[in-house]
């Protein structure tokens, strides 16, 4: 079942379904227009942020509501910054790291960094990885709990953490523990809850010198996402293989789209590179 689609996109906006809710946002890259014109008076709701971040229709929205995609349970939520609690954008990142997990000769485990509400989390934990979620917003570890509970995952084996990334990192360094696979989708800018702050341009090497470190002796993988301009495939591509310099393996990168029947555009929204031995 899926209950996201991709009804159309244009003019600097896309509109999109999560299950019977109906949204249009703002979309730098749909630089094009509309194929569909007539489909955005569906819209329940809209937002833009042309004066500070608004929605417009928000009385019509649910407070939350939930909805399959790929047979992962999602809580979602009209935030005051436009996003709901999914990146549907991602979900071929997850159906990568379930096979990954999946085929797998002996238990794996996870790290999971930037982690939002979890889709990457649930995942891997589907698949039957030990999984460690880590984010600087407690209020999206306890989101991502929260949908662990809807999938039935409440019982996995799943560490939730709240800390700075590298704070943790360099802790578990220390203490020894390795990772089989990680994954990381770094914010352009984020801040910590002690007024830590990361930039993408200026902290991602760091980052990744760090997962080197805490990959095991036999990994299974790397996934690396980013939603920044100007972080394409080839500079995440890039960025990785050196970091990963002498760990035999491939790395394969491509853009993350947004899609929905064969007559809407694909729409794309950030760029992954991955490893795997």
């Amino acid at each position: 079942m899926n209950d996201y689609e991709l009804l159309d996109s244009g003019g600097g906006a896309k509109l999109e379904r999560f299950g019977a809710v109906v949204l249009a946002r703002p979309c730098a890259q749909a630089v094009w227009q509309p194929q569909r014109p007539d489909r955005w008076k569906a819209a329940d709701a809209t937002f833009d942020r042309e004066e500070g971040n608004r929605w417009h229709g928000r009385a019509r929205l649910p407070k939350e509501w939930a909805i399959d995609v790929d047979g992962t349970r999602f809580r979602l939520s009209g935030t005051d910054f436009g996003h709901l609690g999914i990146f549907p954008e991602q979900r071929a990142q997850w159906a990568w790291i379930r096979a990954r997990v999946a085929a797998a000769p002996r238990p794996v485990r996870v790290l999971n960094l930037f982690a939002y509400s979890g889709g990457s989390t649930l995942a891997a934990a589907r698949a039957g990885a030990e999984v460690c979620h880590l984010d600087a917003s407690k209020g999206m570890v306890q989101w991502a709990r929260a949908n662990a509970d809807l999938n039935g995952l409440a019982e996995r084996p799943i560490r939730w953490i709240v800390d700075d990334a590298h704070k943790f990192l360099n802790r578990e360094i220390r203490r020894g523990r390795r990772y089989d696979g990680i994954i990381l989708d770094p914010p352009t800018y984020g801040r910590g809850g002690n007024g830590e702050t990361y930039k993408i341009e200026r902290d991602l090497t760091e980052t990744l010198r760090l997962c080197r470190a805490l990959l095991s002796e036999a990994p299974r993988f790397l996934l690396l996402s980013a939603h920044t301009p100007g972080h394409t495939p080839v500079v995440l591509a890039n960025v990785l293989a050196q970091a990963l310099r002498g760990l035999p393996g491939a790395i394969e990168s491509g853009e993350m789209l947004l899609t929905g029947a064969p007559d809407v555009l694909p729409l794309p929204s950030g760029a992954y590179a991955r490893w795997q031995p």
